[in-house]
């Protein structure tokens, strides 16, 4: 099926399609409700010009970027498209999601390192792409099969509230973690338990500042008595450049995952400042084993997934008094 098709009138001009395929369509729409009028003033742009794209280094693919400040609820755009000698597909379209006015991390080598992570627009386009897809393998399993998981979902983040997070952290959000929670913005969890392998669950946006803060505030005081430490004794519990992203519950803050924006390396935090631990994943790869665990779990390694009555309940954190009444998934 394809999506609407453009024909431009120009005198002299061959009239080109310009689709945008239902799959892009769905996307956009996740994106804020002001997308997919963007797009549809894209492809009339497009039909005209098609050729006012950059060269990606995706091949076959130009690029071409929106300003959201025109349209009503959308954010900035990175939309890739293929030209043909008589069509063009829209391929993907994904927020552009650094905010010009975020503060920069403190640390200088954390700072190169995200500016380096964030200086290709074609690989964010791809990442973004991948959690989206993974996130939804992730909700479409949940609606088929576990729907009070499902209904425990938040609604996705506005690109308002997404900016202002920026603002509290002090740290432009990495893509992949903007595509998330474009897509949403939390889970509140059925019985104490969130979707994620272990029974975790996806932070709100308040709990990750809450965290952020509560841990930077942790790393002020250990620089108190790190100025009078040797380099190699010095502690580090906590770094600007972390974001705290999954909590061991949706009611429980003791410990979790963070996303370290100048890697995209996942790490371990703790309330309790343990020393961090890294997890070696990156939000795409966790998201995608959560993923294939669901899909597959014949084959699942690190949990098993099951359900109790209708709530997806991971193998490794049943709680004893509800053994009984886990039921393994199978496939």
């Amino acid at each position: 099926m394809k999506g609407p098709a453009f024909h431009p009138t120009s005198k002299g001009r061959q009239a080109v399609d310009v689709e945008i395929p239902p799959f892009v369509r769905d996307t956009a729409t996740r994106f804020g409700a002001g997308v997919p009028y963007a797009l549809k003033v894209l492809a009339g742009q497009l039909a005209d010009d098609p050729d006012m794209g950059r060269p990606s280094d995706l091949p076959g693919i130009l690029t071409v970027t929106v300003d959201g400040d025109l349209f009503e609820d959308c954010p900035d755009l990175s939309v890739g498209y293929i030209r043909e000698p008589d069509r063009i597909e829209i391929r993907f379209v994904n927020p552009i999601p650094f905010a010009e006015s975020a503060e920069p991390v403190a640390d200088a080598q954390d700072r190169e390192q995200q500016e380096e992570r964030s200086a290709d627009p074609v690989t964010d386009a791809v990442t973004a792409r991948e959690v989206a897809d993974a996130w939804r393998r992730i909700t479409g399993w949940l609606q088929h099969n576990a729907g009070d998981s499902y209904a425990a979902l938040r609604g996705g983040a506005g690109p308002t509230a997404i900016a202002a997070l920026e603002g509290d952290l002090g740290i432009r959000i990495p893509v992949e973690l903007h595509v998330l929670w474009l897509l949403t913005a939390g889970d509140d969890g059925v019985n104490g338990g969130g979707c994620l392998p272990g029974n975790w669950a996806l932070m709100t946006l308040d709990a990750v500042a809450a965290t952020h803060r509560l841990k930077m505030d942790s790393q002020a005081h250990e620089d108190t008595f790190n100025t009078d430490r040797s380099e190699d004794e010095r502690i580090t519990v906590w770094k600007a450049a972390w974001i705290p992203v999954v909590a061991l519950g949706p009611a429980d803050g003791t410990s979790g995952l963070y996303l370290d924006a100048a890697t995209g390396y996942l790490g371990r935090w703790s309330r309790y400042n343990e020393a961090p631990g890294e997890e070696l994943d990156t939000l795409v790869t966790y998201l995608e084993e959560a993923a294939d665990m669901l899909e597959a779990p014949a084959l699942a390694t690190r949990d098993k997934p099951g359900l109790i009555g209708g709530a997806l309940v991971w193998g490794s954190s049943i709680d004893p008094a509800q053994e009984e009444r886990w039921q393994p998934w199978t496939g």
